[in-house]
């Protein structure tokens, strides 16, 4: 197993490689910063397209509408990038809602994390690209975050998602498909994670920065078309997740995604931020752009919004600027 391990890390990193030496001697031009994370955060529809049938590669379709829980599989049967395997957000990558508890997409356990994943072929040395129709935000960030607080970094979210693949007029494939089992384990990293107890001591202290994913109008209360609480936590600060993307659906460059965050964070660290949205699913799109930007990795307020509404004694505001408690 060892042995098979580090057969599969090499011989994808190797492919990888390749296929970048490929594109400098064709292009003519110098590797950008958007190749240095590689598979560790995002991978293009080109390099993707040129590994279709590498070993040790798990392609996830992650698609899924948060009105229609059934859309993102009819989408998939239909067309999905060949060798990909479905993955339920409510099925797959969450854990059990408990009513009055938790927020609207808790965490899965580890164990299910495990059983999940193994039966996806998923364990070390194994790449795994996530992709959906959202740009990443609803549900492949989620993907790549869990597997990453699980300890398998080698994890990364196709730029442009499923528009991208499909403009480009890439091979599809219909039907279920289905992955070879492996042996996943998780390693989990505590750190990334944050309570809504730790939120509260966070959320006015000038040495950390919680932000708010969601869009502008939701944050500002002005409208809520999932909750049954407008608003957001006080002392948050507006980051709407979808700043990350061009018109084109793919995500800013590095160098704009730095300076955007660099002055969203005004010098607070980024492990002393932390993101939230309404149920943990658009945080994570964040969390990837400011890895992607160099800036390091922020937390996750696992809980989020429809976590944090549960109890009316926590705080909220209304309004286009963060508010302090009275």
């Amino acid at each position: 197993m060892i042995f098979s391990t580090i057969s599969y890390k090499l011989r994808w990193k190797a492919w990888l490689l390749q296929i970048v030496w490929m594109q400098i001697y064709r292009s003519d031009k110098k590797i950008s910063e958007e190749d240095d994370l590689g598979y560790q955060t995002l991978i293009t529809t080109d390099m993707l397209a040129q590994s279709l049938h590498a070993p040790g590669c798990v392609i996830l379709d992650c698609r899924f509408s948060l009105v229609d829980a059934d859309y993102g599989l009819r989408e998939y049967a239909s067309a999905h990038i060949p060798g990909a395997i479905y993955a339920h957000l409510d099925i797959d990558l969450c854990g059990p809602m408990i009513k009055g508890v938790t927020g609207r997409h808790p965490l899965p356990s580890p164990v299910h994390a495990e059983a999940v994943f193994s039966r996806w072929g998923i364990e070390p040395g194994v790449q795994v690209v996530a992709y959906d129709d959202q740009a990443g935000a609803l549900a492949a960030a989620r993907a790549w975050w869990l597997l990453r607080w699980l300890g398998h970094m080698d994890a990364a979210v196709l730029d442009g998602g499923w528009q991208a693949w499909s403009r480009t007029h890439l091979p599809v494939k219909a039907g279920i498909e289905t992955g070879s089992p492996g042996r996943f384990r998780a390693k989990i990293h505590p750190d990334l994670v944050v309570t809504a107890e730790q939120v509260n001591l966070m959320r006015l202290d000038p040495a950390f920065r919680l932000f708010d994913s969601r869009l502008p109008e939701r944050y500002a209360g002005i409208v809520e078309p999932i909750d049954p609480v407008a608003g957001h936590i006080l002392g948050a600060y507006s980051a709407p997740y979808s700043a990350n993307l061009t018109s084109e659906g793919t995500f800013q460059t590095p160098e704009n995604l730095r300076v955007r965050f660099e002055r969203l964070l005004e010098g607070v660290p980024a492990e002393r931020s932390v993101f939230y949205c309404g149920s943990v699913v658009t945080a994570t799109h964040n969390i990837l752009a400011m890895l992607r930007a160099g800036l390091g990795e922020s937390r996750l307020y696992a809980g989020s919004w429809s976590e944090w509404i549960v109890d009316r004694q926590r705080p909220i505001a209304v309004g286009e600027q963060p508010a302090s408690d009275p």
